[in-house]
């Protein structure tokens, strides 16, 4: 049993050293004041001057050993400066970046962070554990930051690409809903958003018929040069764009299909395809061929055996191909600048007009609307994979 706790919670009988969680703490406020320093033209002192007072504040902190009132207090320390360095914005980061440091300073003095470790542990291998999560989270923040910063920009009610004074300061009159009203009012988005959803389910139902039966055709031992007719049909997601809608326009330039209603949904069908394959192959990896075998030694012909059988077990693999397939078509802009006319106008043309012609903050609303789009059809997508999961016995119920 008590071998059991000490694996549980190794931070009981393990205590850092002073140096090292005073040098940590350090180590992290240099970067935040590094980062606060170089929004004032001084990254140098806000360095020096973090590093230093984070150092302080942690021994100290640790040192009067009371926890609970330490980490309150180092929440109203920071919103306090925050306030006057950015009013009621600077006040709600200050009690954030308070919040974190107070965290940190005992999560380290306590031996925490190797509570959910292993003992045997070396302390390289901590630390490249807990330095392996530190680069991937700021890979997460790096590729995330640009979305969380359109959000917030679409409710300006400036017509402004940046932050207000008001915003900063977050007073209602520095936000409005105008930009969404001009996008559900204005006839030129009204108009693309319309083409888009007479394309974009019309290219995702071609590419599921196609790329389902392409999977499961290829998925056969029997075919021939299966992996060459894999490569060929997967190969619109791997070669650029711009050669792609550039080999459309010649090619439909010359049977008639430039500039057609058709040609676009052809055009982004053959984009969704290779998604549809990948899926619905994926899927077919762990099905179970004898259940098809069974069915025909029942009676069963083959298409009701696809339809009764195999369909309703790599359903969600179907779906899920569907899905990203839809996503492709509603948010591609290059191919339909090539293969379409103003008739075909879609969305994400309407916003490249928008950037080119005139500076509209438009842009920033309907990015808002398909980013909450992507992220319904994200969330979906993952339910469906679970969902496959648990149908195919990979994972429990």
């Amino acid at each position: 049993m008590a071998s059991t706790t000490e694996n549980v919670q190794p931070s009981a009988g393990f205590r850092p050293t002073t140096g090292f969680y005073v040098g940590v703490t350090a180590l992290f406020g240099a970067v935040f004041g590094m980062l606060v320093g170089n929004a004032q033209d001084a990254p140098l002192i806000g360095l020096i001057a973090g590093a230093a007072i984070m150092a302080a504040l942690a021994f100290g902190l640790v040192a009067s050993g009371q926890e609970r009132i330490s980490r309150w207090g180092m929440i109203v320390l920071g919103a306090i400066v925050g306030y006057f360095v950015a009013d009621v914005a600077g006040a709600i980061m200050g009690a954030l970046s308070g919040w974190f440091f107070g965290w940190l300073i005992f999560w380290l003095a306590k031996g925490r962070y190797r509570a959910h470790l292993v003992p045997y542990l070396t302390p390289g291998q901590v630390l490249w554990h807990y330095t392996f999560r530190v680069i991937c989270g700021a890979i997460f923040v790096f590729l995330i930051t640009p979305i969380l910063v359109v959000m917030p920009l679409s409710f300006n009610a400036e017509n402004f690409f940046t932050f207000t004074p008001e915003m900063l300061q977050l007073k209602p009159e520095g936000y409005s809903l105008k930009h969404y009203n001009d996008f559900f009012t204005n006839s030129d988005w009204q108009a693309a958003l319309k083409n888009s959803l007479l394309i974009a389910p019309a290219a995702t139902m071609l590419a599921v018929g196609f790329g389902t039966l392409a999977a499961i055709g290829l998925s056969q031992p029997t075919v021939p040069f299966r992996r060459a007719i894999m490569a060929i049909l997967i190969s619109p997601m791997i070669v650029p764009l711009i050669i792609s809608a550039a080999g459309m326009y010649f090619f439909y330039s010359r049977i008639g299909l430039q500039g057609t209603y058709l040609g676009v949904v052809l055009a982004h069908a053959a984009l969704g395809i290779p998604f549809v394959i990948i899926t619905v192959t994926a899927t077919l990896v762990g099905f179970d061929r004898s259940l098809t075998r069974a069915a025909a030694n029942l009676g069963a012909n083959p298409v009701t055996t696809f339809f009764t059988v195999q369909m309703p077990l790599i359903l969600p693999g179907v779906i899920s191909g569907g899905l990203f397939a839809f996503i492709t078509s509603f948010d591609e802009v290059v191919v339909v600048l090539f293969v379409g006319s103003a008739g075909q106008k879609t969305l994400p043309w309407q916003m490249f007009i928008g950037l080119r012609e005139q500076i509209s903050p438009t842009i920033l609303a309907v990015a808002t609307l398909l980013v909450a789009i992507s992220i319904l059809l994200l969330a979906t997508v993952e339910l469906l994979r679970r969902r496959s999961e648990r149908l195919r016995g990979m994972s429990p119920g």
